[in-house]
């Protein structure tokens, strides 16, 4: 498998990450140890995961991502693997964390905490890419970088990144790391897929002149570059189907994804998939790659029979003449799922 650098740092990892956001909620332990062994013997050697999993996030299993995969890295040399996790971020807008009693923020003090806890679950002591799980726009990007600098120093954390960013953010937060001296954010982890491609217009090109690499999540669209929500009954235990059946915010998020647009694309794209012999599953992740400011793709699986097609993209390159015909598909429903 082929191997990217993250950013400007030393790290260089795997061209597919191994997410872990369902392990927990949709994958009991043994199942997620067995996929990630699987990842694991394929070549991949970069997992992701954050404070706040697994999905949807609830008090009831908040942690035990951490604590799986804590766990697993045991039955590993630590030293070949690359370990990321996220710092949840402000917990007085658009979504309240089950962490901290839901006060998080992106200060010394919630930061340093969130640390610390990732490593006690992570069961290591030190984690090769902090990140902030999403933005505060209205806090101090110097006060959030200052403290991420010193966990460098004192060697808790290897490099630091972002998600959820914006283009204002992510140059926010390069504009302040040159001011003050501090180290950078070398990494944006933000949803990107060939349904939904805002990340290309403006976030692309601030990557690629500033050398800041793009983790995309969610290649498959939350599977439904699967094909498996075009189906005349779609499976009962889907991560939608379970959403547009839970509160309010988990209905809205279903609605971004699953519309008549994505749908009508994903037809599209299950025949072109077909027409050039790949399932849409690789098609998709051998797509998101693709990008010389992709460092590395996270995929995600709830059973390792799903992993297998993710993995057939690793050293897949596609042809000019299937991204043309991808971006015609494209034009016809621009951004059909809301990143």
């Amino acid at each position: 498998m082929q191997r990217r650098r993250l950013g400007r740092g030393s790290i260089v990892v795997s061209e597919i990450c191994m997410g872990t956001m369902t392990f927990g909620s949709y994958c009991e332990e043994d199942l997620s140890a067995r996929i990630m062994d699987r990842a694991y013997d394929a070549g991949v050697d970069f997992y992701d995961t954050a404070e706040l999993y697994p999905v949807p996030p609830a008090e009831k299993w908040v942690y035990r991502t951490e604590e799986f995969v804590g766990r697993w890295m045991k039955t590993k040399p630590r030293d070949s693997l690359i370990v990321a996790t996220k710092v949840a971020g402000p917990g007085h807008g658009w979504f309240r964390p089950p962490v901290r009693s839901g006060r998080t923020a992106l200060d010394a003090h919630h930061i340093r905490t969130a640390v610390e806890g990732s490593l006690r679950r992570l069961q290591t002591d030190y984690i090769d890419l902090y990140q902030t799980h999403w933005p505060d726009h209205d806090y101090y990007y110097e006060e959030t970088l200052q403290v991420l600098d010193e966990l460098v120093e004192e060697g808790k954390i290897r490099y630091a990144g972002c998600s959820n960013e914006t283009a204002w953010g992510l140059m926010k937060s390069l504009w302040a790391a040159d001011k003050s001296g501090l180290r950078r954010f070398e990494t944006i982890q933000n949803n990107f897929s060939i349904l939904c491609r805002g990340f290309q217009e403006s976030l692309a090109d601030i990557c690629q002149r500033e050398q800041v690499s793009l983790l995309p999540y969610s290649p498959l669209a939350g599977g439904v570059l699967t094909g498996k929500y075009n189906a005349e009954v779609p499976p009962a235990k889907a991560r939608f189907t379970g959403y547009l059946e839970g509160n309010e915010r988990s209905k809205r998020i279903a609605s971004k994804y699953l519309n008549s647009a994505s749908r009508a694309a994903t037809a599209e794209l299950m025949q072109l998939a077909d027409e050039v012999g790949m399932s849409v599953t690789t098609l998709s992740v051998a797509w998101s790659k693709q990008f010389d400011y992709v460092a590395s793709t996270i995929i995600g699986a709830t059973t390792v029979e799903q992993l297998e097609d993710s993995l057939k993209a690793a050293d897949l390159r596609l042809s000019d003449e299937i991204m043309r015909r991808i971006d015609e598909i494209t034009e016809k429903y621009p951004n059909a799922v809301r990143g």
